[in-house]
């Protein structure tokens, strides 16, 4: 699976960006994915993850209520989007798959990665 990420940008805080995860390849609908991020400094965290299915979602503390992870398996494409953000949001962020259809937590679990979208929020 080849995945490409893009959509970030510079955005203040308290406003919005959504996040695209393109993917092509074997068959998308048979794999979960994830995103994560990483900070300068820090190391890569999740962020959210989903099934195949759609179902199965889970959210880092730092971004549940805020942030929403999606897919669309006949378009091969999966989402972040992402609300009233903040300074500490501030990351590269990274889509990632695994051939499972059951999502996972560990960043290990994961085989394929996009190459990263830059967010940068401005206080």
């Amino acid at each position: 699976v080849q995945l490409q990420a893009f959509g970030g940008g510079l955005v203040q805080a308290g406003g919005s960006l959504r996040l695209s995860c393109a993917a092509s390849g074997r068959t998308f609908s048979r794999i979960s994915m994830g995103w994560f991020r990483q900070a300068p400094g820090k190391e890569r965290e999740l962020v959210a993850v989903i099934s195949w299915g759609g179902g199965g979602t889970y959210y880092a503390d730092s971004v549940k209520g805020r942030f929403t992870i999606s897919r669309d398996n006949a378009e091969k494409a999966g989402y972040l989007q992402m609300n009233s953000l903040k300074p500490e949001d501030t990351a590269v962020y990274y889509c990632a798959a695994r051939p499972s259809i059951w999502s996972s937590l560990p960043l290990v679990d994961y085989n394929y990665w996009g190459q990263g979208t830059l967010v940068t929020v401005s206080s």
